[in-house]
């Protein structure tokens, strides 16, 4: 049998101490799960990593031998501890150097060029060999793709900016359809009926996703499938389900 193929996948990794040590909350990992998702790229898993060498290489290499698309957030500014490229360099073992269209484009973002790109900012323009570039219509230091590998910026309003340009040149995949039911009872009364509904429906996904509103417990049952039928299907079993619990004793 003709193994099915899954389609793309991708998955990321957002670099930075900040993050690890709280004072920074990532944005970026949610709207990139939200704007893959909408082309039908599910992401498979998330890793933060700090600003250390061996540990950005070490995750780049493994994710990228996994999924389909490696995307990393922060790590590509002037400073000292900004060294994604360098490790993504590192990871494809090619060379790394400030590359002149990088640099053109960097230079439109200064009234005096000459003057204010200085060795620190110069930074922003070292490209791996061989990576293309990603559109940066908010600073104008580009982001940059090697392989399956991009890489963009930590700030949101950049990194968002980027995935605006990189995605419409990215296969689509199927899209994922998810559907909801509310039901106003605590989870041990759900759980028993659920997973039987689970196992006859083994084409969706289907989670419980717990809440308490006003002192009363419930959960918002979520169903997702890339077919509509299975997913029409499961609900309507989901509906019942609901129904049977809801009836009077």
């Amino acid at each position: 049998m003709t193994p099915v193929d899954p389609g793309p996948t991708a998955a990321m990794i957002t670099i930075g101490d900040e993050i690890l040590s709280g004072r920074t909350q990532d944005a970026n990992m949610p709207f990139l799960a939200q704007a893959l998702a909408a082309k039908g790229i599910p992401m498979r898993e998330a890793r933060v990593v700090p600003d250390v060498a061996e540990e950005i290489v070490a995750a780049v290499n493994a994710l990228r031998a996994k999924y389909t698309h490696v995307f990393t957030s922060g790590g590509i500014g002037p400073t000292h501890d900004d060294i994604t490229a360098d490790c993504v360099a590192a990871a494809f073992g090619v060379g790394i150097g400030v590359r002149e269209d990088a640099r053109a484009i960097l230079a439109t973002n200064y009234a005096d060029p000459e003057r204010d790109l200085n060795e620190a900012r110069l930074r922003m323009a070292r490209i791996p060999d061989g990576a293309a570039l990603i559109d940066n219509p908010v600073s104008k230091a580009p982001g940059f793709t090697l392989g399956n590998v991009h890489v963009m910026a930590g700030v949101p309003r950049v990194f968002q900016a980027m995935v605006a340009a990189l995605l419409p040149g990215l296969a689509d995949g199927v899209p994922v359809l998810s559907e909801s039911i509310r039901i106003d009872l605590p989870e041990g009364r759900i759980a028993g009926p659920l997973r039987l509904v689970a196992e006859a429906h083994p084409d969706v996904s289907i989670g419980s996703y717990p809440f308490q509103n006003d002192g009363g417990f419930g959960a918002n049952i979520v169903a997702r499938s890339t077919d509509p039928a299975a997913l029409a299907e499961a609900m309507a079993a989901l509906r019942e389900m609901a129904a049977l619990l809801a009836a009077p004793a």
